[in-house]
């Protein structure tokens, strides 16, 4: 479920193109060769196809296969024409809370719907609702499609018998936590805000999608039948199969298992007016935030109208690109911003544009907002340049052709073809909207938000400050305890034809799921020592490039934290030819995209490029790599970015319990044992010079310490050749530094550290320990146990907490691989009436494990064919086989390891696993870190009997008489 708040923007499909070819020139570079100038875009959108083939039930069933044989694999794709715009007042968050019902088991499959997907190998699956749809997805393989296809019809045309109010119950309290999950971030509550005022009542889309928990605690089992019976009949669903099939194939597949099913009711079709204010709306929230943030809205028209497509050129141009309007004046010239952004949201009946700025800590919120608003009206007044709607075009077209790579997930084929019928009766409408984007002018661009910008805004303002206190009562967040009501059948009043049914008293059988064929990785050395590690794929015109270096965030010097972070941004900053604008303008003509980051033990410096253009990216990636200017006036504002990041983090209660958990466990003296967001602390960025940026790059970023990865549709020969040119006479220092993991580690201890936030809606759990394991060991059965204590949703922690008390959104316990020593966590996000009750659970849960409850047949059976039947779609984009090869290299692992797993876990026994999980932990040793509301989680922690130490907290001496006195502060087979 999405709200606006939070929300990943990614354009409607992704897709953009200009038909006429670029002439803008590329830069010199720094290496004395010339770069070619970037080919048209009209030769990266002759690669944007999805063709594709279509029938219909006679039940109304509308169904669009896709063939890619690249892989065994199919993705099943069913979409409803439901969403939060059908709920009526009083019923709000229904198709949301269907959507959770739904995943929880069927009349002819009962039990939790993940338990037959994990069997089947099942990647890339999940639901999702919004206001106008919700989704269910998986990608299986390909023999095991007819279980798919039963699961899904299943809950179409046989669910109703198998709701209880058991389940009804515990998805109330499950949807509860996901409310108190997003409200308890930071800026967390905006979205509800916006809703209120940008679509005022009647509008359908005047509520959240997640609803209000006062309707939802009030729901009935009449109230879901008669939901279900309304809106999920096969004549509102489409069906989309992508992948190792055909529509000969698929029809008497499809037919077989949906055929049965009676049309259900038609569904009326909404067509409500556009709002408009009559006056502009300013509002002024209060927040637990880093900064104060901008917030202008406006309501524009729906993704079909004409006038979508210039505005969403247009936000993209204002504050979507690297090189956006927004950008270049308030972040990087006048500085009174630290971030930004321009975009629309689209729907059916309207869309959202959002603008937003985070002020710099220090300028004045008014003169900034005066300022933001100047900028817009300008930029409505004026519009884009030619050359500004081209790279709009350019680095669309780039970001479909990588969408093509993926038949199913949240963004892949089946999604292009699905919401093109659902919402604008058409499957190839992306190409209409190609076709749209390849007709926009600045002309064009300026008379839309002319005509729709110049309207009464929403003006919001988010400042630093106390929230209100959170009304668990008012909010209906009461929460669930686990004391649920007795089941209740009851039947769907229109049921199926048995007699043409096929056969549902069991799952169908799965057939023989191929292993892997995980590319074949070809090594080489260039001339001047540096590894290179390459595997061909031709499903798309790209090629993807990783330098690695051997940094990370280890290579911090201890006074010095956050060193690698702030290296990483200047990077992108400026070379010793371009400046950080030109670096990213040219990235957007190239339909390039680099990135700089690392982990813990690697820093890297990615590049994906669509081949046509694939010559000039090595060169601009080159020169970022090499060349680094690292000019004084961009450290002093890529500083203030990573000292607000830090404030950021110190305001959200994930990212506290995540940076102040190592250092408990490893000690502040080890390597490891820093936040895990590597952005170090105030003091340690205040202090960092040009010098230590400069030296740090020379010392670990060079060719001596440097691996390159590549995954692409082009011969090793070519590539090697291009790479030589760029970096074969690269040479390294004569001396290099080392990093250090000999710094003891504290013995682990069990203990609570409470980090007090008041009116915190939930608590964040962190709980870890060290174990004996280093990342070069062979882990598999380790982590194959930690899958069952609590590693993925049908884990027994998971299962416990959410499903089964409702106390969580989701818990995950993770085997945090690294190339040392590594950690056990385990985290868990629970309301806050059951904080401490949530972590005697997960400690009643380990001792279990680890006792006289090991692991069962059932999950043992689970745990290897899930595995190993998710092999063929585990590498179905270039990415992941990128990130396997990068994996093996750093783990020491052989370069076809992928290929070895299915059979290393076809050997596995309980016992192999319940050894592993006992090798690696100890239950009485886990340090636990609480971020929540310490006066009202205090009394439930004491009761645990452990040592508690508080932090931010004004306790009397009684309360911290229980404190601890010391100071001791998915990849293959991973």
């Amino acid at each position: 479920m999405s709200r606006f708040s939070g929300f990943s923007v990614s354009r409607s499909l992704g897709a953009a193109l200009a038909a006429t070819a670029l002439t803008v020139s590329a830069p010199a570079f720094a290496d004395k060769h010339a770069s070619p100038k970037p080919a048209p875009v009209s030769e990266l959108v002759d690669a944007v196809n999805i063709p594709y083939e279509e029938f219909t039930l006679d039940n109304g069933l509308k169904v669009l296969v896709h063939t890619d044989r690249k892989a065994p694999i199919v993705a099943v794709s069913i979409w409803y024409g439901v969403g939060s715009k059908h709920e009526p007042k009083g019923k709000t968050g229904y198709a949301h809370l269907f959507e959770h019902i739904m995943f929880n088991g069927s009349e002819n499959a009962p039990g939790d719907f993940f338990e037959p997907l994990r069997q089947i190998g099942a990647t890339d699956l999940n639901g999702t609702t919004w206001l106008d749809r919700t989704n269910y997805f998986q990608t299986v393989p390909k023999s095991a499609l007819e279980v798919a296809l039963f699961l899904e019809s299943d809950r179409m045309g046989y669910l109703l018998g198998a709701v209880t109010q058991e389940k009804l119950d515990n998805q109330i309290g499950v949807v509860s936590n996901e409310k108190r999950q997003g409200d308890n971030r930071p800026y967390g509550l905006v979205s509800y805000r916006q809703t209120e005022l940008l679509f005022p009542d009647p509008h359908p889309y005047g509520h959240s999608t997640i609803g209000s928990l006062e309707d939802l605690e009030a729901a009935s089992l009449e109230d879901m039948k008669t939901w279900f019976t309304d809106h999920y009949g096969p004549n509102n669903a489409i069906l989309v199969l992508a992948g190792d099939i055909d529509a000969a194939a698929a029809q008497p597949l499809v037919e077989k298992w949906f055929g049965a099913i009676p049309r259900g009711k038609p569904i009326p079709q909404l067509s409500p007016e556009l709002p408009t204010l009559d006056a502009p709306v300013y509002d002024v929230m209060k927040d637990k935030v880093a900064t104060t943030r901008i917030y202008r809205n406006w309501i524009v028209p729906g993704l079909n109208d004409p006038d979508y497509t210039p505005l969403d050129v247009g936000m993209t141009v204002l504050g979507g690109l690297a090189s956006s309007r927004l950008d270049n004046i308030m972040v990087r010239q006048e500085k009174n911003a630290v971030a930004v952004s321009a975009y629309v949201i689209p729907f059916v009946h309207g869309s959202l544009v959002n603008i937003q700025a985070d002020v710099k800590p220090g300028e004045d919120a008014d003169a900034v907002a005066k300022r933001l608003d100047e900028i817009i009206a300008d930029f409505i007044q004026t519009g884009p340049t030619v050359d500004e709607v081209q790279r709009v075009a350019t680095r669309d077209a780039a970001a479909r052709i990588a969408g093509l790579e993926q038949v199913g997930g949240f963004s892949g084929k089946a999604v292009a073809l699905a919401e093109g019928e659902l919402y604008s009766d058409d499957p190839g409408h992306y190409k209409k909207e190609l076709s749209r984007l390849a007709s926009a002018t600045p002309e064009a661009v300026t008379k839309a938000m002319q005509k729709w910008l110049t309207r009464p805004v929403v003006g919001i303002r988010v400042v630093p400050g106390e929230r209100e206190a959170y009304d668990e009562v008012a909010s209906g967040e009461g929460g669930r305890t686990g004391t649920l009501t007795a089941p209740a059948f009851f039947m769907q009043g229109d049921q199926p034809d048995a007699l043409s049914a096929p056969d549902r008293s069991r799952l169908p059988d799965v057939g023989e799921v191929p292993n892997v064929d995980f590319p074949d990785v070809e090594e080489t050395t260039l001339s001047n020592g540096i590894k290179l590690y390459f595997a061909k794929r031709d499903a798309v015109p790209m090629t993807r490039v990783s330098i690695s270096f051997n940094a990370g965030s280890t290579a911090d010097p201890k006074t010095k934290v956050g060193l690698q972070n702030f290296v990483s941004a200047m990077m992108e900053e400026g070379t010793t030819s371009l400046n950080s604008v030109q670096i990213a303008e040219q990235q957007e003509r190239l339909g390039a995209s680099i990135s700089v980051g690392g982990g813990r033990d690697r820093t890297r410096v990615s590049l994906s490029a669509v081949n046509p253009n694939l010559d000039a990216s090595l060169d601009l990636l080159a020169d970022i790599v090499k060349n680094p200017a690292f000019n004084s006036d961009e450290i002093e504002r890529i500083r203030v970015q990573q000292l607000t990041a830090i404030d950021r983090e110190e305001s959200n209660p994930r990212s506290i319990a995540t940076n102040s958990l190592p250092p408990l466990i490893f000690g502040e003296n080890h390597p490891y044992g820093r936040g895990l967001s590597g952005n170090g602390t105030k003091e340690s960025v205040a202090s960092i010079t040009r010098e230590d940026l400069v030296n740090f790059h020379s010392s670990w970023m060079h060719a001596g310490n440097a691996e390159i990865f590549a995954v692409g549709d082009i011969d090793r020969a070519a590539l090697v050749e291009k790479l030589e040119a760029r970096f074969g006479t690269w040479q390294a220092p004569s001396a290099a530094p080392t990093k250090n993991f000999d710094a003891p580690i504290p013995d682990q201890q069990g203990r609570i550290v409470v980090i007090h936030r008041a009116n915190s809606p939930q608590s964040v759990i962190l709980a870890g320990q060290v174990t004996p394991a280093n990342g070069t060991d062979d882990l598999l059965k380790l982590n194959a146990a930690n899958e069952i204590l609590g590693g993925n949703f049908l884990s027994r922690i998971n299962m416990d907490l959410r499903e089964t008390k409702g106390w969580s959104y989701g818990t995950r316990n993770t085997v945090l691989r690294g190339e040392g020593r590594v950690p056990y966590i385990m985290r868990a996000p629970v309301q806050t009436n059951q904080t401490g009750p949530a972590v005697a659970a997960m400690m009643e849960q380990v001792k279990g494990f680890l006792g006289e409850n090991g692991v069962t047949p059932a999950e043992l059976e689970r745990t290897v064919n899930g595995n190993v039947r998710q092999l063929p779609g585990q590498f179905e984009r270039s990415t992941r086989v990128l990130g396997q090869i990068q994996n093996d290299v750093l783990f020491q692992r052989p370069l076809n390891y992928a290929e070895t797993v299915a059979d290393r876990y076809k050997a596995l026994t309980a016992d192999d696993l319940n050894q592993a999980m006992a090798d690696a932990i100890d239950p009485d040793k886990f340090t636990w870190v609480i971020v929540g509301d310490a006066d009202k989680i205090k009394s439930q922690l004491e009761a645990l009997n452990m040592p508690i130490e508080y932090r931010g907290y004004e306790a009397s001496d009684t309360d911290v008489s229980k404190a601890d006195s010391s100071d001791d502060s998915a990849v293959a087979g991973d």
